[in-house]
C-alpha cells in the first residue's frame, strides 16, 4: 500500500475516543479526524474521494458498520481499531482489542476480502433482526443512562421476556414463502453457533451466507426452552424443530403486516419500508487484518 499517512476517523463519543487518538497521533502514521457519528459517513467520503487507499475507523460495530458503506465494494483498505463495548467485527476477524496492538495491525497487516450483508441498500457486518431484539436495544438504550452496559442489557433482557410479542412473519426462501407466528427474525452473516460456550458467534469455518433464524412462540417459558434446548442440541447449518426454522441462504425476503418496520443493524435501529430484501454480498470489503490471522480466512473459504 502506498499512502504517506492513513486517514484515522474517530467516533468522537466513543468511549475509548480519547485513548486512541492518543496512541494514533504517537504512532506518526495516521492522520486523525475526531468526528460527531452524524459526520462519519460524509468525512470519510471525502478522504476517498480524495484517493485514500487504506482508511482506520476507531469505534464499535456501529461506527465500522458506516465507514464499510462507503468502502465497500471498492479497493479502498478498512483498518479497525476496537472502540466499542462488544466489537464482534473485529473479534471475528481476528484483530486484537488491544489499541497499540490494533495499531500495528492498522500499519502492517495483511488485507483479506470478507462477506458482509445487505437489507435493501443498508449494510450490515455482523447481524439484523426484527421482533424482539428491536425492543431490546431500546429499553437497553434507556438503562445506560442509569447502568452500565452490561447491567443494562440484563434488565433489558428480563423486561422483554414478560413482554413477548409475536407478529405475523412471511420468509420467502427460493420463490417459497414460509409462514410464522415469531417473536424473534434473527439473521446473521456466516453460519453462527447455538450451543454454548459461544452462542450467537460466527462459526470458524463455518458455511457462508446468510443464517436465519425464526423464533417461534409467545411466551417467554417456550423462548427459554428453546435457547435451553439448542444449547443442549447444537445445530447444523440448516435446521427445523416445532420452536425454530434456521436456514443458510444467498438471498431471502420477509412480509410483514405494515408498510415499515424498524429493524436492528449491527446493534442500530432503523426504520425501513416492507418487504424487507436481504442478500449476501460475497468478498465486497476489504479488511486489513494480522498477517497470522486464519479466522476470517476460514470463514471466507
Amino acid at each position: 500500500m502506498q499512502q504517506t499517512t492513513i486517514p484515522a476517523f474517530l467516533n468522537s463519543k466513543a468511549g475509548t475516543a480519547d485513548d486512541a487518538k492518543k496512541i494514533l497521533e504517537e504512532s506518526g502514521h495516521f492522520e486523525v479526524h475526531s468526528v460527531e457519528p452524524d459526520k462519519l459517513k460524509s468525512s470519510i467520503q471525502a478522504e476517498v474521494d480524495k484517493g485514500a487507499k487504506r482508511i482506520l475507523i476507531s469505534g464499535g460495530d456501529g461506527s465500522v458498520a458506516t465507514a464499510a458503506s462507503v468502502v465497500v465494494n471498492s479497493d479502498v483498505e478498512l483498518a479497525v481499531l476496537p472502540g466499542g463495548t462488544l466489537n464482534h467485527f473485529a473479534k471475528d476477524n481476528g484483530i486484537p482489542t488491544d489499541l497499540k496492538e490494533a495499531v500495528q495491525v492498522a500499519v502492517n497487516g495483511t488485507t483479506r476480502k470478507v462477506d458482509v450483508g445487505f437489507v435493501h441498500e443498508r449494510i450490515f457486518l455482523n447481524t439484523s433482526s426484527i421482533g424482539a431484539y428491536v425492543t431490546f436495544v431500546r429499553v437497553r438504550e434507556r438503562f445506560e443512562k442509569t447502568f452500565g452496559y452490561r447491567i443494562a442489557s440484563a434488565l433489558a433482557f428480563i423486561r422483554i421476556m414478560t413482554r413477548l410479542r409475536p407478529v405475523g412473519v412471511k420468509v420467502e426462501v427460493d420463490g417459497k414463502m414460509n409462514t410464522y407466528r415469531s417473536p424473534v427474525v434473527f439473521v446473521g452473516v456466516g453460519q453462527r453457533e447455538l450451543k454454548m460456550p459461544s452462542l450467537g458467534s460466527r462459526v470458524t469455518g463455518g458455511e457462508r451466507g446468510l443464517q436465519v433464524i425464526v423464533v417461534s412462540g409467545s411466551s417467554a417459558a417456550r423462548v427459554l426452552a428453546l435457547a435451553f434446548a439448542a444449547v443442549a442440541r447444537g445445530t447444523r447449518s440448516a435446521s427445523r424443530t416445532p420452536d425454530m426454522d434456521s436456514f443458510i441462504v444467498e438471498k431471502f425476503s420477509i412480509e410483514l403486516r405494515h408498510a415499515s418496520a424498524n429493524v436492528a443493524v449491527d446493534g442500530e435501529i432503523v426504520v425501513m419500508e416492507t418487504p424487507l430484501e436481504y442478500r449476501i454480498a460475497r468478498e465486497a470489503l476489504t479488511v486489513v487484518v494480522p498477517s497470522d490471522s486464519p479466522l476470517q480466512q476460514d470463514n471466507q473459504g
